[in-house]
């Protein structure tokens, strides 16, 4: 399972550890990932998604998962999450 948010693209960065004597090694920032399960209220059914914390803020600021992924780009987000928005476009369609 990669190290990657499935809602916002983001994944592992690389930077350097820095010693007191200035000493520099390489190291990886992971992101904060975390599995929860996200309600669609146009589908009316629940997903489990792996999505940074940080991910999961926007999502309730934009007013949840639906909103989130209508103004999501479609190459930030994994498959899953890109079939999800697809499928809640198409109900969308169907009850307009």
């Amino acid at each position: 399972m990669s190290r990657v948010c499935e809602l916002t693209g983001k994944g592992p960065m690389s930077g350097n550890n820095v010693s007191h004597a200035n000493n520099k090694t390489r190291r990886r920032f992971l992101p904060n990932l975390n599995e929860v399960t996200l309600i669609s209220d146009a589908l009316g059914q629940s997903f489990r998604l792996r999505i940074s914390a940080h991910a999961l803020r926007s999502v309730d600021h934009r007013g949840g998962l639906d909103a989130f992924l209508a103004k999501a780009r479609d190459e930030e987000l994994s498959a899953r999450a890109l079939r999800i928005k697809r499928e809640i476009a198409k109900s969308a369609v169907a009850a307009a």
